[in-house]
């Protein structure tokens, strides 16, 4: 593999975790209205999800990739583009504060194992987790070195285990994040820095 784009994906992987998304939300109110641990168990089970998107991508894109260098361009540009459109709805989204006193009526007690399972199946059958997978892991496989089913296998790995760190450190962390979330101006940046990434990250691929 080549370790200049390894060190990029998992740059990338780092920032696009962190930036506030429907999951590590649900991850902050799960541990906002219950504990830690119930946070910590909904996103372990939400990045086991990652697996079987990192499974499809693979065994789905790696034939394609094969077949010609011209089907290679085209998944790069078309991932790109992709990734560019995320910036511009994220740019066109509207910020709302999180609520917490409506997230307590709305969330019910479950064990570590049901959270976990209702985590993996969210995960597991949201579709626009597998476009974006599709969109966004070919864009860091090296033409040399290990096979592209491998490589991207890989790099599912290293996404599936930063985005646990980073949802469990949000899990632990959240009782001192409680006071920024409220706050119009904290959804605001995290919105403005995660169009930043995305474009940042979309231009990038279209130059190389």
């Amino acid at each position: 593999m080549d370790y200049s784009l390894l060190l990029s994906f998992i740059t990338a992987s780092f920032l696009l975790a962190i930036m506030p998304g429907p999951d590590n939300i649900l991850v902050m109110t799960e541990s906002l209205t219950k504990n830690s641990k119930n946070g910590i168990a909904l996103a372990l089970g939400m990045n086991s999800g990652v697996l079987i998107h990192t499974l499809a991508a693979a065994t789905g894109i790696s034939i394609i990739l094969q077949q010609s260098a011209i089907a290679y361009t085209i998944i790069k540009l078309m991932g790109a583009t992709y990734l560019l459109y995320l910036a511009y709805k994220e740019y066109h989204a509207e910020t709302v504060p999180l609520d917490l006193a409506r997230a307590k009526i709305n969330t019910t007690s479950n064990s570590y194992v049901e959270l976990y399972k209702n985590g993996f199946i969210m995960n597991v059958l949201n579709p626009k987790v597998s476009l974006f997978f599709i969109a966004l892991l070919p864009q860091f496989i090296s033409k040399e070195g290990y096979s592209t089913m491998i490589q991207m296998c890989i790099l599912g790995v290293i996404f599936m285990l930063i985005g646990a760190m980073v949802f469990s450190g949000i899990a632990l962390l959240a009782g001192k994040l409680k006071k920024y979330i409220s706050s119009q101006r904290f959804w605001d940046v995290m919105r403005w820095s995660k169009i930043v990434v995305l474009t940042l990250i979309s231009t990038s691929l279209f130059l190389l």
